[in-house]
């Protein structure tokens, strides 16, 4: 089975109550069969989102779970992968995509993978399903 890629958008809904997705997201990873591939720097954007001191022991919790979890593959960062994913961002001047959008977006055909955990229409712009909608 292809992996899922996960993005900032899943994992912040998924771990924060009070988010309009939050649900959606829990009922989705209860379901969720086969793999997750993500990156360093989709979990930089998590942590950046919860660097509140109140909050960030969520993502702290988060970063163990996924570390322990045999499943979910963390891409770490690389000079060959951050030029790849510059590459992308220069060549779309037409789109809002996010350097860590372009770098998940080379990533995600790297690994043949086609559907996104996120609600990030941008990944629908690039040609990925989303599957929270």
């Amino acid at each position: 089975m292809t992996p899922r890629f996960a993005d900032a958008f899943y994992y912040l809904a998924l771990i924060s109550p009070d988010d309009a997705r939050h649900t959606e997201a829990a009922e989705l990873s209860e379901s969720l069969g086969g793999s997750i591939v993500t990156t360093a720097w989709v979990l930089t954007e998590v942590a950046d989102a919860l660097s509140a001191a109140a909050h960030r022991g969520n993502f702290l919790r988060l970063l163990r779970a996924l570390r322990e979890d045999s499943d979910t593959e963390v891409i770490p960062p690389s000079p060959e992968l951050f030029e790849r994913g510059l590459d992308l961002y220069a060549q779309r001047p037409d789109k809002d995509w996010s350097l860590t959008d372009c770098v998940s977006f080379v990533v995600m055909r790297q690994y043949g993978i086609t559907e996104a955990l996120s609600g990030d229409h941008h990944f629908e712009q690039a040609g990925f399903t989303i599957l929270l909608k």
